[in-house]
């Protein structure tokens, strides 16, 4: 007989969200997203035994999506998987057809070192980007918050190379002083907790585990996985901090350990705001980073 275990759903306000925004999409998105779940599920039940097997009647599994809140502390994980009993748990970061790792912001008022690295950036950065920042926040309140980044001649230029050249001065000084910088940067942009990436594409999934701390993957009762997702190495140093070849946007960080990072620049919103986005992608990751993609077929 097939193993079963207890299931017991926490049905917080995440939940609530989650479920309403299922039952606006049409039906054939629904089939698309329960077959993609589907193979998800069970290819993590083949490499993680804790989800179906338990030590004893009391061992519940607990599923919960996480709030976006959790993200703002460097944890991406949008459900967990939890056995109390056995102090254990997993997280599953879910995409859908995209794999930015972050969307931070950058503004006069925030300080990105003590947010992402606990680490307060020099007074010197703010002198930079603080006239700037404020500039557009003239303009925006001038204007009734209706002018746009379309009427304002050159913005890349003007706007988006003097902030990213700031920041890149900060980010090598705070290398320059801080051993544990590059780790610690990876940490927050693309986990603090190891989890498994899903992202589901057109008639594809693929599956990544960041099995960063070595926390995934673990046997029980000597049932052991399917398949083995080896711990990744996080990076120790910094190789070079500098501008994408030909770009006004995009700033490169090329790490150890194979870790090479963008950070693309971008208004969020056609309208001119005081404050900017990161559009942040993984762009190389460790050879060892385990990955697996399945082939689809389409729901008909």
């Amino acid at each position: 007989m097939k193993n079963k275990t207890i299931v017991q759903i926490v049905e917080n306000s995440s939940y609530e969200i989650a479920r309403r925004c299922f039952q606006l999409i049409t039906s054939q998105d629904k089939s698309d997203f329960l077959l993609t779940a589907s193979f998800a599920v069970n290819f993590l039940i083949d490499i993680e035994p804790r989800l179906s097997n338990d030590i004893g009647e009391r061992d519940i599994l607990q599923l919960e999506i996480l709030s976006d809140d959790q993200g703002k502390i460097g944890d991406v994980r949008d459900v967990l998987a939890i056995r109390l009993l056995q102090k254990w748990e997993i997280g599953v970061s879910a995409k859908n057809n995209h794999q930015a790792v972050k969307h931070s912001r950058l503004s006069h008022l925030i300080d990105f070192g003590e947010k992402w690295l606990g680490v307060k950036v020099s007074p010197e950065y703010f002198n930079t980007v603080t006239p700037i920042f404020h500039n557009l926040e003239n303009l925006r309140r001038e204007s009734k918050a209706t002018k746009k980044w379309k009427n304002l001649a050159d913005y890349h230029s003007s706007v988006y190379v003097p902030i990213l050249k700031a920041f890149i001065r900060e980010l090598k000084k705070l290398n320059e002083t801080n051993d544990n910088l590059p780790s610690n940067l990876v940490s927050y942009l693309i986990g603090n907790k190891d989890f498994y990436k899903v992202i589901k594409r057109k008639n594809k999934l693929e599956v990544q585990a960041f099995n960063l701390h070595g926390t995934l993957n673990l046997p029980i009762n000597n049932i052991e996985p399917k398949y083995k997702t080896p711990k990744v190495p996080l990076p120790t140093k910094i190789l070079d901090i500098s501008f994408k070849n030909n770009s006004q946007t995009t700033v490169i960080v090329k790490m150890n350990n194979e870790w090479t990072l963008s950070f693309r620049i971008h208004n969020a919103s056609s309208r001119i705001e005081s404050s900017l986005k990161f559009d942040i992608n993984l762009l190389e990751s460790p050879k060892v980073l385990f990955k697996n993609t399945f082939t689809i077929g389409k729901v008909k």
